[in-house]
Parts: structure tokens; C-alpha cells; sequence
């Protein structure tokens, strides 16, 4: 039983993507490497031109405009470009599809699972010793004028920790 027990485990949770100040952090930090990734050799070319952006996402929320909104800026800061809404003329088109703005933890190592037990929660256990990774994730891809599509652009931020009995030791931390 007690090989059975400890076992070579891992897991990834999934819980909502901005769930504390982390994750918001993580996610942000990811999005800001992601816009500061985007290739001069495509965007230098339309200095003071005029840009519009149509971005999608699984989900039409506040994370997506965010990442829009440091898009937009990059452009205009980095390499001259004049950002217009929806309305407006423009000289191009971007369209941005995200392919993923969120976090991901994952736990990898020995530990003791303690959710069998009645009254415990499920996701309660003991660490033997664990990589614990929590990790911010940005990724895009693009057309630039519908004739020229972008590789995937991926962007991690991360946070890790080593899991022991009593004690969990950060590797690696936010700036």
C-alpha cells in the first residue's frame, strides 16, 4: 500500500485565470512580453500610419481588451503607429487572434494525496517533495492586412517553488 502511496504524482489545476494578485501579475507581465516581442521587421515599415486593430478571444472580457489595449501601445510608442477604432479610416488592418490569456499551475513530484479522506478536501495533501509551477501565459498570432500571417508569439511568466514537508522554498519570484 504504502508504494502505492508514493507514487510519482502530478496534477494541473484549473481555476479562474485573475484569482489574486499573482495570477494578475503573472498575466500581465506576460501580455507586456508578448506586445514588446511583436517584430520590428512588420510594424517598423507603417511609422505614422494610421492601424486598426480587431482582436479575438474565446471570451470577450476585460482580460482581452487589456491585452488590445498594450497592443495599441506598443504600436504607438515602439514604432510610430497611428491606432484608429473601428470607425475610423486606415491605412491597415491587424487581426489579433489570442490563443491564450490565462494561468496555469501545476504541481510535479511526491506527495501524499489526502482528498480520499471523508471531511478532507479533495485537494488537500502532503508534499514529499514537489516542483510547484504557477505560471502566466500570454500567446497571439496575427494577419497583417489578411496577407501575412504571424507565427504564434508566446509570452510565460513564471513563479516556482519547491514543495517540502514543512516548508515551501520560492525558485523563482516576481520582479
Amino acid at each position: 500500500m504504502l508504494i502505492i502511496v508514493l507514487t510519482a504524482c502530478g496534477s494541473r489545476q484549473v481555476q479562474d485565470s485573475l484569482v489574486g494578485s499573482t495570477a494578475q501579475r503573472l498575466v500581465s507581465y506576460a501580455i507586456d512580453d508578448l506586445a514588446r516581442s511583436l517584430p520590428e521587421s512588420d510594424f517598423a515599415p507603417l511609422s505614422g500610419q494610421r492601424l486598426r486593430i480587431e482582436s479575438h478571444f474565446l471570451e470577450n472580457g476585460d482580460l482581452r481588451a487589456y491585452a488590445d489595449q498594450r497592443l495599441a501601445m506598443e504600436l504607438s510608442s515602439r514604432f510610430g503607429i497611428e491606432v484608429v477604432d473601428g470607425l475610423m479610416p486606415a491605412d491597415h488592418s491587424l487581426v489579433v487572434f489570442y490563443t491564450s490569456l490565462g494561468t496555469d499551475q501545476d504541481h510535479l513530484g511526491f506527495f501524499l494525496p489526502l482528498g480520499f479522506v471523508p471531511g478532507v478536501d479533495e485537494t488537500v495533501r502532503i508534499n514529499l517533495i514537489t516542483l510547484e509551477q504557477f505560471h502566466g501565459i500570454a500567446e497571439m498570432y496575427y494577419y497583417l492586412d489578411q496577407d501575412l500571417r504571424s507565427d504564434i508569439l508566446q509570452s510565460r511568466k513564471r513563479t516556482d517553488a519547491l514543495g517540502l514537508p514543512i516548508i515551501t522554498i520560492p525558485l523563482s519570484t516576481l520582479p
